[in-house]
């Protein structure tokens, strides 16, 4: 007899399928729709990264789109030798797939965390398959220098990343000490409002919601979060701003309310911004 366990048990039915060559370029897909919600995570994520990945896929099964989970270079412990850019031709790889494999017609990107960052940065791009992307979703977007700034040891690891830097060792791995959690290469509130819409403005171009964790334990506490996601809302064009109350990072807390937002979005969103890249 197995022991009880306090966690619940989180599984899903789908596809894995290989959207590139390369060996960590594989995705899963919950439902069979021609519609497809995309999740990109955070720091260290791969699949079923948030609580509410299990519940979403079930709820978008019923507004007949599918979700799909994909693994990027940066997944997992990846991600401090990878990049944006590479995020986003990892996407765009992705996305091109889904037109021509699965007759895709259309998706809507939602980001978790440093994933937030993937689709501003993959939007900025402007590709072809960029244009099929219907509407985005930013959870949680904070800012990972500022969280980085409070604690007592990245002052030195700072320093040793630039004399690396000027040693011409950009490319070499840090000290492990330097982030226990993976090796690293060497939107943020005390940016201008100017400066953000500089880096988010563009997001302007299709339908936009920022979902804003008013417990999140990555935002610094001096921050005044009402203040920053109203902020970062104007940056990008008047993005529908969600705030929930004392939620965590992840939303663990908050599963039922991050759903209820994310699948209303879609629903009332997505529609507008199809644009057939091919066509």
């Amino acid at each position: 007899m197995r022991p009880p366990t306090s966690q619940p048990t989180l599984r899903l039915s789908g596809i894995l399928f290989k959207y590139g060559t390369k060996s960590a370029q594989v995705a899963f897909r919950t439902g069979d729709f021609k519609q497809q919600v995309i999740f990109i995570g955070g720091l260290t994520d791969g699949l079923l990264a948030t609580e509410y990945l299990q519940p979403l896929s079930m709820a978008l099964e019923a507004e007949k789109w599918s979700l799909v989970q994909p693994l990027l270079s940066s997944s997992y412990s990846g991600y401090g030798t990878s990049s944006l850019k590479q995020d986003a031709l990892e996407l765009d790889q992705l996305i091109s797939y889904l037109i021509n494999k699965e007759d895709s017609e259309g998706v809507v990107l939602l980001g978790h965390s440093t994933g937030c960052q993937d689709i501003v940065h993959y939007m900025r791009s402007n590709t072809a398959c960029s244009k099929a992307v219907r509407a985005a979703i930013l959870q949680a977007p904070v800012s990972d220098r500022e969280y980085r700034a409070t604690l007592p040891e990245t002052a030195d690891m700072i320093d040793l990343a630039a004399s690396m830097i000027k040693e011409d060792k950009a490319m070499d791995l840090m000290p492990r000490e330097a982030n226990p959690d993976a090796p690293i290469t060497a939107y943020s509130s005390d940016l201008s409002d100017d400066q953000l819409r500089q880096r988010l403005g563009h997001m302007s171009n299709i339908p936009c919601q920022v979902i804003f964790s008013m417990g999140d334990e990555y935002v610094p506490t001096y921050v005044d979060k009402r203040s920053l996601v109203q902020r970062l809302c104007n940056a990008m064009g008047g993005a529908e701003k969600v705030e929930i109350e004392w939620g965590n990072h992840s939303l663990s807390n908050r599963v039922q309310e991050a759903l209820e937002a994310i699948v209303d979005f879609v629903k009332r969103e997505a529609p507008k911004g199809w644009d057939d890249p091919w066509h």
